[in-house]
């Protein structure tokens, strides 16, 4: 189906079907990598897909994690990895087997079916094609992909000065300011397919939220129309803005009481992953936080009847879109932005809008300050 498609269908209140297939770089099937005897290769994997968290594997070869998103990771050796919407991960891969084709595998994750594809691991000097069955991986199992989870872990001896590589300012020594909780759910609408953020389903406003916010235009947009806690109310639609305070540190706790697996991103920000786990997340939960070297990211899944947490540090002034990595869930609803906000029009704090910014909506006509 094509975009446009796949958009006349949720127009119409109904829910995505499960994929066609998985591609490995654009292809079904038939992508291949060579490789040289002896060497060692990054393989940064991106999960790119609309909406199944996947599992990667090589025939016979181990991948060692080095990077998740920007952050160096301890470096564990994985057999296979599950990468999940919206997430990436680079790992190093040594041409160390006899000189062969092996399979590269991709198989979906936590999907009534399961769905796979494969491509080719080539040997420069490969003395046959693949052989043997497919390599196996997990499927619907929560531990597994949860266990994995909790054991990537960020690499405190790279990427800064020695011997105390985060200097002065390390998230688990900062206490929060608030904590926000969010939990998602699905429903309908006027007959419609919607899904939702504490029961708030997103609505895009008639003008970019923050050319509003910018221009101070009322009627756009109103700050609190989400609550920070679920509210246990049934689905309704809103412009959902959620506000916070430029330089704050807080928590961020997202809620899945559903039976599929969810992925989160947040704009403008990395955020530290501080715990995860099945069932309801209460205060006690944080006495399981990892507070010394939990990966800084910017997409965090969030597992069936579960819980994940994460950190942040609010350092960057704006309209910020948190949503959900399931492209049909986003689309229809399960999204909401955050305004971290100061009273200071400093350009120390936020560059202005550029001067040849489009305006549009209700800021037509109105004029930026040039750079």
């Amino acid at each position: 189906m094509e975009p446009s498609d796949l958009r006349a269908h949720l127009d119409k209140g109904k829910k995505l079907p499960l994929p066609d297939g998985i591609l490995i770089n654009g292809r079904g099937s038939g992508a291949a990598f060579n490789v040289e005897q002896g060497k060692t290769y990054r393989l940064r994997i991106s999960n790119v897909g609309l909406q199944n968290s996947l599992n990667f594997r090589i025939q016979n070869h181990k991948m060692k994690l080095v990077e998740v998103e920007g952050t160096h990771t301890l470096q564990t050796t994985y057999s296979s990895l599950d990468v999940h919407v919206g997430q990436s991960y680079s790992v190093l891969v040594t041409a160390d087997q006899p000189a062969r084709d092996y399979y590269i595998v991709v198989s979906s994750r936590f999907t009534s079916t399961v769905l796979t594809t494969t491509g080719i691991l080539h040997y420069s000097n490969s003395a046959g094609p693949v052989s043997g069955p497919i390599p196996g991986g997990p499927t619907v199992q929560i531990d597994w992909s949860l266990n994995q989870a909790r054991s990537i872990r960020s690499n405190l001896t790279a990427s800064g000065p020695r011997p105390n590589p985060q200097g002065s300012y390390h998230y688990g020594l900062i206490n929060t300011t608030k904590t926000i909780r969010l939990s998602s759910s699905a429903g309908q609408v006027n007959g419609k397919q919607r899904y939702a953020i504490n029961s708030v389903s997103f609505i895009p406003a008639d003008t970019p939220l923050k050319l509003a916010d910018y221009f101070k235009i009322g009627g756009v947009f109103r700050i609190g129309s989400i609550s920070d806690n679920p509210t246990g109310g049934g689905i309704y639609q809103d412009t959902a803005v959620m506000g916070a305070d430029y330089r704050a540190f807080i928590e961020i706790v997202f809620q899945n009481d559903e039976d599929i697996i969810q992925s989160y991103h947040l704009n403008g920000y990395q955020f530290w992953v501080v715990g995860m786990d099945g069932g309801q997340w209460t205060s006690a939960s944080r006495n399981q936080y990892n507070l010394r070297d939990a990966v800084a990211r910017v997409t965090v899944q969030v597992y069936p009847k579960s819980w994940s947490a994460i950190y942040i540090a609010l350092d960057n002034v704006g309209m910020w879109n948190l949503r959900s990595e399931s492209w049909a869930r986003q689309y229809l609803g399960q999204q909401f932005y955050l305004r971290v906000y100061t009273a200071s029009t400093s350009l120390r704090d936020e560059y202005p809008i550029p001067k040849n910014a489009r305006l549009c909506g209700k800021a037509a006509g109105r004029h930026t300050r040039p750079l």
